[in-house]
């Protein structure tokens, strides 16, 4: 049976109040919601995270996205499921995720910049980056789905 490491939460708690002002600040922003739980559900896929994939699939439901994007969201570039905007964040934040293989590519930034303003594309970073920061502390601590 699986059991955790380490409650981060209660050992250090000024740090997840830390990473909960990146979700308060991201929760205030223009992103749309589909987008963000968009980047939060493909983002944990990538890291392997159990505990914030069932958590974004289940926020994903409440939200009324279909089952059937959830279930191809992995394979989403053999889909006509998600629409070139969706593509182009679902992209970045591939890259993103996966930034030691190969950076972020000028050919999936300047897409995401054709459907984008500045602004956009810096909250997206931004969200990218908290979700990969989250799946991190979960993973190394072995939070636990229950």
């Amino acid at each position: 049976m699986m059991e955790s490491r380490i409650d981060i939460q209660k050992v250090e708690p000024g740090a997840y109040q830390a990473m909960y002002a990146l979700e308060k600040y991201l929760a205030s922003s223009s992103l749309n919601p589909t987008h963000k739980e968009l980047i939060k559900l493909r983002a944990s896929q990538i890291n392997g995270c159990a505990f914030c994939i069932n958590m974004h699939t289940a926020e994903m439901r409440k939200m009324g996205e279909t089952e059937k994007r959830i279930y191809l969201l992995s394979t989403w570039r053999e889909t006509t499921l998600f629409t070139e905007q969706e593509q182009a964040i679902l992209a970045l934040t591939e890259e993103v995720t996966l930034i030691a293989n190969h950076h972020v590519s000028d050919e999936t930034y300047n897409r995401a910049a054709s459907f984008f303003d500045e602004h956009y594309i810096a909250q997206l970073i931004i969200a990218i980056v908290t979700i990969n920061a989250w799946n991190r502390i979960a993973i190394s601590s072995k939070t636990i789905v229950s």
